[in-house]
């Protein structure tokens, strides 16, 4: 009997010296390719590895993927907003020893700063790859 009292207040110990922490969950369906508001989340009690713990982190991102009502919203379902769009006009910076070329293309792909995608030079047909700048050109690479 005394084992069991033991048992007991080592577990009360121990429950009190963790913590759960709380996992962003959208507050309802939000759509790929949309900008989360604050509005749109809510926070659930739980951990989660690859999840977010505050709200703050997650506002202002674009879904990648559709988010369901009370279920966490992991790392790869969101990312910073696109600046640049499937089928729009951009320009295409090639930079090499002093070598300046700059052309328009085509984005093939839709892409956030930072992101690699796809573009076709509007002259020659020629698809490249390359990294989308701040400003929302193109820098080709090789």
């Amino acid at each position: 009997m005394q084992n069991a009292f033991v048992c007991f207040l080592f577990g009360l110990v121990l429950g009190a010296d963790m913590v759960i922490a709380d996992t962003v969950v959208p507050a309802r369906p939000i759509r790929a390719q949309s900008i989360i508001a604050e509005t749109d989340l809510a926070l659930r009690g739980g951990d989660l590895a690859n999840g977010f713990q505050s709200i703050a982190s997650v506002a202002g991102q674009e879904a990648r993927v559709v988010l369901y009502p009370g279920r966490p919203i992991l790392i790869g379902d969101i990312g910073p907003p696109a600046i640049v769009t499937r089928n729009q006009i951009v320009q295409m910076r090639y930079e090499n020893s002093g070598l300046h070329i700059v052309a328009e293309g085509r984005s093939l792909d839709r892409g956030a700063v930072g992101d690699r995608l796809r573009v076709m030079n509007l002259s020659s047909r020629a698809t490249l790859v390359g990294r989308v700048m701040q400003d929302g050109s193109i820098k080709v690479s090789k």
